[in-house]
C-alpha cells in the first residue's frame, strides 16, 4: 500500500530552485519512496535534524518525516547535500 505525500512550502520552494532534470529525478525518487515505504528502513538524521529522515538522490537529499497511522510522508526540505544539513 502506498503512502500519501505532503509537501511543506519550503520544500516546494527548494524544488522550484532546481534544474528541470534534477527536479524530475528527485520527484521520481519521492514517488518511489511513497510506493515502497513499507519495504524500506528509513535513514534517521541526528543533531539539528533529529526526528527527520533522509532520502539520497545522487548528491541531493530529501528531508522528510512520516506518520504511520495516517500513512503520509511529509517532505520538509530538498537540497544539495553540501547545503541542506
Amino acid at each position: 500500500m502506498s503512502y500519501a505525500l505532503s509537501f511543506e512550502p519550503e520544500s516546494i520552494t527548494d524544488l522550484d530552485n532546481l534544474t528541470q532534470a534534477v527536479r524530475v529525478r528527485i520527484l521520481n525518487k519521492i514517488d518511489w519512496l511513497r510506493n515502497n515505504f513499507e519495504q524500506i528502513s528509513p535513514l534517521p538524521l541526528t543533531a539539528n535534524w533529529s526526528g527527520f529522515y533522509k532520502l539520497r538522490v545522487g548528491d541531493y537529499r530529501v528531508i522528510y518525516e512520516f506518520d504511520v497511522e495516517l500513512q503520509v510522508i511529509i517532505i520538509v526540505r530538498v537540497g544539495h547535500r553540501s547545503e541542506i544539513y
